[in-house]
């Protein structure tokens, strides 16, 4: 290296020592503790005042839009392109079309265990397609009109795009400037369970659920979200993008909001089962994947 090549080095080192923000990234953790907080208080905020999810829209969608808001601001902060926390623009329409496909062979599956369950009891009636936001406590609303079809693509779109974003693009970009990978990805995965506790926090307050009920209602949510985040992590590294693992998010949420099961005693009685069918069978896919990757390597 000459004295030229030197100098300017020098010169970019003192600018980003300058820089609070850039200090940080030696030091990961606490940022992303506090950027998760902010999110988080929003969050409480819309679930416990605005309530948009028990409304027509059937979506909490305020609090994603203030994270989408929050991920670009970092992303300036923080001095990252939008492809070094997972929006690459390389082979996007390929890895699309691997998260719907992903998506929709375990649902499929799902699905298709749900109706023989049913079936073998005489019990099943058909398939229904409408709108419906899912509550723990069961489904909300039935409407079929396009409007609201739309709402609820566009709210699930919202949803996944903070979500990934957020927790699997900039937290694992974050905590990859210190940690490895695997570490990156259980912190970031564990605060996605632990971001899912919000509905059985407020039943709890409304006196919807049982305090024990609600722990272990929320304990195994917080474990098959946890579990859900790794399988997302795992396939941003076998894709190099976010683009795959949102695409099976988001198939994941609208299928839950749009498909349903219908029986002679209610709709979706087995909804849980089928969920954990798909998202078990998805994370072993992943899995094998991920792990068959990393050993040609």
């Amino acid at each position: 290296m000459n004295q030229r090549q030197r100098n300017f080095s020098n010169v970019i080192n003192n600018s980003q020592r300058g820089n609070p923000m850039l200090d940080n990234k030696r030091n990961p953790i606490p940022i992303i503790l506090m950027f998760y907080a902010i999110c988080f208080a929003f969050r409480t905020i819309e679930y416990f005042i605005f309530r948009t999810d028990q409304t027509l829209i059937g979506e909490a969608f305020i609090h994603k839009l203030a994270g989408i808001l929050l991920l670009w601001l970092s992303i300036s902060l923080f001095r990252y392109s939008w492809t070094e926390v997972g929006f690459s623009p390389v082979k996007v329409l390929r890895n699309i079309l691997l998260g719907a496909l992903l998506g929709a062979v375990v649902f499929t599956v799902g699905y298709g265990i749900e109706i023989l369950i049913q079936s073998s009891t005489g019990n099943f009636l058909g398939l229904k397609f409408y709108v419906t936001s899912y509550s723990v406590l069961g489904n909300r609303g039935m409407e079929s009109s396009i409007l609201f079809i739309m709402i609820c693509i566009a709210g699930n779109m919202i949803n996944v795009i903070m979500e990934e974003g957020v927790f699997r693009g900039l937290f694992v970009r974050l905590a990859e400037e210190k940690y490895s990978f695997p570490v990156a990805c259980i912190l970031s995965s564990v605060l996605f369970g632990v971001w899912h506790i919000m509905q059985h926090l407020r039943n709890v307050i409304d006196g919807n659920q049982s305090m024990a009920g609600a722990f272990m209602a929320g304990l195994i949510l917080v474990v098959t979200s946890t579990l859900l985040g790794i399988q997302y992590c795992m396939l941003y590294k076998l894709t190099g993008s976010l683009w795959a693992g949102m695409t099976a998010h988001f198939v994941n949420n609208t299928t839950a909001n749009l498909l349903h099961v219908v029986t002679s005693s209610g709709v979706d009685e087995l909804l849980s089962v089928r969920i954990t069918i798909a998202q078990t069978l998805s994370f072993l896919i992943v899995l094998f994947f991920y792990i068959s990757r990393n050993r040609k390597k």
